[in-house]
């Protein structure tokens, strides 16, 4: 219920929220930073689950080389960086029961470090079920999956173009 009420907030228009957020509003609908500088391309969308246990993608995977500096979205705490089965990742834990993790992530930082948006958290390395040349950044809210997606903003108006010469 709260992963629905999130999607309806973030995108409603600007009066669906007060003018001046308190800062008890900026927890529960955060606006994060991209991980990523621009251009940024999303490789795999978020696919949500039928229900817990069934296949999904819970996550985007976005364009990034080997080596790519990965940057914190929100501040919030390193949680755990290590390997898990064959890919290194870092998760860490936000304000307002979020979580994100990313991955494959080589990262110098410790659980217990905090960190600020648009810190430097690390950088893309290769293993896991990511394909080379991305990076799989996964969001949770007290323990279920949500698009990440709807954390970094409004999407961009679509501008129509002319695509043919006059008739």
């Amino acid at each position: 219920m709260m992963v629905a009420a999130l999607a309806l907030i973030v995108t409603c228009s600007p009066n669906a929220h007060a003018a001046s957020p308190t800062a008890d509003d900026d927890t529960r609908y955060p606006v994060w930073a991209w991980p990523l500088q621009a251009p940024r391309d999303v490789v795999a969308p978020y696919r949500a689950p039928a229900h817990e246990y069934a296949a999904g993608h819970r996550g985007v995977d976005l364009a990034a080389e080997i080596g790519t500096i990965v940057h914190a979205p929100a501040t919030g705490v390193v949680a755990f960086r290590g390997t898990v089965v064959d890919r290194p990742l870092l998760t860490i834990e936000h304000p307002g029961g979020f979580v994100s993790t990313f991955e494959p992530l080589v990262s110098a930082l410790s659980p217990g470090d905090p960190v600020s948006a648009g810190d430097p958290v690390g950088i893309v390395d290769h293993g896991g079920h990511v394909a080379v040349g991305t990076v799989h950044v996964g969001v949770r809210l007290d323990g279920a999956y949500l698009n990440p997606l709807l954390l970094f903003g409004p999407v961009p108006r679509a501008v129509l173009l002319p695509c043919c010469d006059a008739l």
